[in-house]
């Protein structure tokens, strides 16, 4: 996942071979014998969109068997249980589809959600999970600032927090919320340079070294 233009998206890819030939899914694939499941999700992504990650950049979130999940795989009597991974980073390179995948985009989170795209086997409810489970973590934990690069502005996570959520926040509540919660962020000292039209350096941050929220931020209702 990464934040683009203010959108929360996800890497994609659209498959190159039947069964589901042309629809979108997510990029995977499967395990060799004697490989590690986390290595093996490194190389199918590699593969597949070409974007490299370490094995230990991903993280597990859960697992999908039910037994009806690949029809054309039941029908010659195998069952495929699927291993979800996930993970943040803040500058992905321009994916490209390869071996199996046809095209590879990174998706706004909002083409999903309206319907606008459906996914290829259970993957609808594996990228559902993996959604929620991002929104569910800003509220709980520090994850937000792997949306960021190093160096970053309260301005700059407030986006992301508003990305992520799909909800507009209150600047200045954001800001005292931020500043309130103790080594969620780290000064660095330094301030952006002047806007091209002429508004105030913004102080810049990093990670601090929490891991949790205490107390948690609170999601604002959708509705």
């Amino acid at each position: 996942m990464t934040v683009i233009e203010r959108e929360l998206r996800v890497l994609l890819i659209q498959r190159g071979k039947p069964p589901f030939l042309g629809r979108w899914a997510l990029p995977g694939g499967f395990v060799n014998f004697e490989e590690e499941l986390d290595v093996a999700a490194a190389r199918e992504l590699k593969e597949e969109t070409r974007i490299t990650l370490r094995p230990e950049d991903l993280k597990r979130f859960g697992i999908y068997a039910h037994p009806e999940r690949d029809l054309p795989r039941k029908e010659l009597g195998q069952r495929v249980a699927t291993v979800g991974y996930w993970a943040i980073v803040p500058d992905l390179p321009t994916p490209k589809g390869e071996t199996d995948a046809a095209y590879a985009e990174l998706v706004p989170v909002a083409e999903f959600e309206s319907g606008r795209i459906t996914l290829a086997f259970d993957h609808d409810q594996i990228l559902a999970d993996a959604i929620a489970l991002a929104r569910s973590s800003l509220e709980n934990t520090t994850i937000a600032t792997r949306f960021c690069p190093p160096e970053f502005t309260i301005s700059d996570l407030r986006r992301v927090y508003e990305a992520v959520w799909n909800s507009k926040l209150d600047p200045g509540n954001f800001q005292r919320k931020i500043k309130q919660t103790n080594d969620f962020l780290k000064p660095l000292d330094q301030t952006t340079r002047s806007g091209d039209k002429g508004g105030r350096p913004a102080a810049l941050w990093t990670t601090g070294t929490a891991e949790k929220l205490s107390p948690p931020f609170s999601r604002p209702d959708p509705n």
